[in-house]
C-alpha cells in the first residue's frame, strides 16, 4: 500500500509514518510545518514541504500519481486563542481539505483517512434520572463566573450525568476549530457521493505522547501541563479540574490510522464511515495534570484556578466499541501509564 501522508511531520504523523513502514508500506510525506506547532525548523528527511492549499499545482500532481490512499492530518489545531483566528481554521482546514479532494479526484484517486476530532460533538452526551437524555446548551458566563461548572437539566436543573457518545450523536461544534473538523467530515463525506469514492474519518480524543510542542496553545493540554512543569510552574487547571475526557496515546491512534487505510483501501468498511478514536477509559483533567505532575517527581502541585474559557465544554466521552467491531481497533496504552511515561518523554521545541 502506498499512503500520501499529509502533516508528517508533525508528532502524530510521525507516529503514522513509523507505523506504516513497520508494516511494509510505502508512505509519501507533505508538510507546511506552521511555526505554532514545529517551531522554526526544517522538515525532517524525507518530507516534502508543501502547502495542501496549493494541491491543485502540478508538484502535488506529481506526488498523488502511483498513490493507493490519502491519510489526511494536516490541520491547524487547538482551541483557538482569538476571534481573529477564525480565518486560519477556515483556510487551513477546509479550503486545504476541499482543495485536496478536487486533486485527489483529478487524478483518479478515491480514497481518504481523515483525521478528524471528538470536538464535532460539542458537549457530549448526558441523562437526567427524570427526563431522560438531554441535550444542554451552551452554559451561561455567569453562570460559570459563580463557579457552577455543570450542565443542569432545562426541565428541572438538576446536574445531569454524563454518558458515552456514540458516532451517530448531533454535531454541536463550540468552537474555530471544532466548527473547521466538522466541515472537514462535510466536505469528505460531499466527495464521496460526488466522486464514487470511500472515507474514513477518525474522531481523536485528547491525544499525547512523546513529540508533542511545547508552550504552544495551538496544542492539547497534556503537553500544555507538562510545559508548566518543564518551566518549574504549577500546572493550571481551568474550572474545577473535574471535566471529564478520554485521553488517548499517538501510538494507538497510529495503530487506528492503518487499520482504517488498510479497511477502507479493501472497502471492508462503508463508503463513508467516522469512528470514535479514544482509550476507552475515562479520567478527569485533575487527574491528568496529577499524574503527569507525580510522575516528574518534583513535588508540583496542580493548581485548580476556577477559571474557564467560553467554548470550553464540561464532558465529552465516546464510545470505543464502533471502531472495535468495524475497525478491529481497541487501544492499548493505558492512561495510567501513558501519562507517566509522557511526564518525561522529549517534547517539540
Amino acid at each position: 500500500m502506498r499512503v500520501l501522508l499529509t502533516g508528517a511531520a508533525g508528532f502524530i504523523g510521525t507516529a503514522i509514518d513509523r507505523a506504516l513502514t513497520a508494516g511494509g508500506h510505502e508512505v509519501v510525506g507533505v508538510d507546511l510545518m506552521l511555526d505554532s506547532a514545529h517551531g522554526s525548523t526544517d522538515p525532517p528527511e524525507g518530507v516534502r514541504r508543501l502547502d495542501v492549499r496549493d494541491a491543485a499545482s502540478p508538484e502535488w500532481a506529481a506526488l498523488l500519481r502511483g498513490v493507493d490512499v490519502v491519510c489526511h492530518q494536516a490541520a491547524l489545531v487547538g482551541a483557538g486563542v482569538r476571534v481573529g483566528d477564525l480565518p486560519a481554521y477556515a483556510s487551513h482546514n477546509d479550503v486545504g481539505t476541499a482543495a485536496l479532494l478536487a486533486a485527489m479526484h483529478e487524478a483518479g484517486l478515491d480514497r481518504l483517512v481523515l483525521a478528524s476530532s471528538m470536538v464535532v460533538y460539542g458537549e457530549g452526551r448526558y441523562t437526567c434520572p427524570r427526563h431522560g437524555e438531554q441535550q444542554p446548551p451552551p452554559r451561561a458566563t455567569a453562570t460559570l463566573e459563580a463557579g457552577d461548572f455543570e450542565n443542569h437539566c432545562p426541565a428541572c436543573d438538576r446536574p445531569l450525568t454524563w454518558s458515552l457518545v456514540p458516532e451517530d450523536a448531533r454535531p454541536d461544534p463550540r468552537s474555530s476549530y471544532a466548527a473547521s473538523k466538522l466541515a472537514q467530515e462535510h466536505y469528505a463525506s460531499a466527495w464521496v457521493r460526488q466522486a464514487g469514492a470511500a472515507a474514513v474519518a477518525l474522531r481523536y480524543h485528547n491525544v499525547y505522547g512523546p513529540m508533542m510542542p511545547r508552550d504552544t496553545p495551538y496544542s492539547g493540554v497534556a503537553a500544555m501541563f507538562r510545559s508548566s512543569l518543564e518551566r518549574g510552574d504549577a500546572p493550571r487547571v481551568y474550572e474545577d479540574g473535574r471535566q471529564v475526557r478520554d485521553f488517548v496515546h499517538v501510538d494507538d491512534v497510529a495503530r487506528a490510522n492503518v487499520l482504517a487505510l488498510e479497511s477502507v483501501v479493501s472497502a471492508r468498511t462503508p463508503h463513508y464511515a467516522a469512528y470514535n478514536v479514544c482509550s476507552g477509559r475515562p479520567v478527569t483533567i485533575l487527574d491528568v495534570a496529577t499524574r503527569i505532575a507525580e510522575a516528574t517527581g518534583r513535588g508540583v502541585v496542580p493548581q485548580v484556578t476556577g477559571d474557564f474559557r467560553p467554548g470550553d465544554v464540561r464532558h465529552v466521552v465516546a464510545s470505543p466499541a464502533l471502531a472495535t467491531s468495524e475497525l478491529g481497533f481497541t487501544a492499548r496504552v493505558h492512561p495510567d501509564d501513558g501519562l507517566r511515561a509522557f511526564a518525561t518523554a522529549p517534547l517539540r521545541a
